[in-house]
């Protein structure tokens, strides 16, 4: 099993979710972070006065999946999310332990 963070654009999650649903992805956790990479936030005007923010809105999903999965859903996010413009975000993928669904005590790959 494996654990996928992707932190992406806001404006991209309705896309990437749905394209996740369309290989079989049953589900994932959403948040709403701030951050910044290379970009190192942005200069922005409001009111006439220029200032500069160091930390960009981003989405972050957590996603739990098979190992058969994994790199499909990798994939999915990164052409689904992709820009082509700096700050398109990053996805990190972990090896997942162990899993359980607390309702039924269900384990492992069943318990996704």
């Amino acid at each position: 099993m494996k654990f996928i963070i992707a932190v992406i654009k806001p404006f991209k999650l309705d896309e990437v979710r749905e394209a996740l649903g369309g290989i079989g992805v049953a589900g994932m956790t959403v948040t709403e972070v701030k951050g910044f990479g290379r970009q190192k936030g942005q200069t922005e005007i409001y009111r006439g006065a220029e200032y500069s923010t160091n930390m960009l809105p981003k989405v972050k999903l957590e996603i739990a999946v098979g190992d058969d999965l994994a790199a499909q859903a990798v994939e999915t996010i990164q052409q689904t999310a992709g820009t082509e413009s700096i700050g398109d975000g990053k996805i990190f993928v972990f090896d997942l332990g162990s899993v359980t669904r607390i309702r039924t005590g269900e384990t492992g790959e069943t318990a996704l």
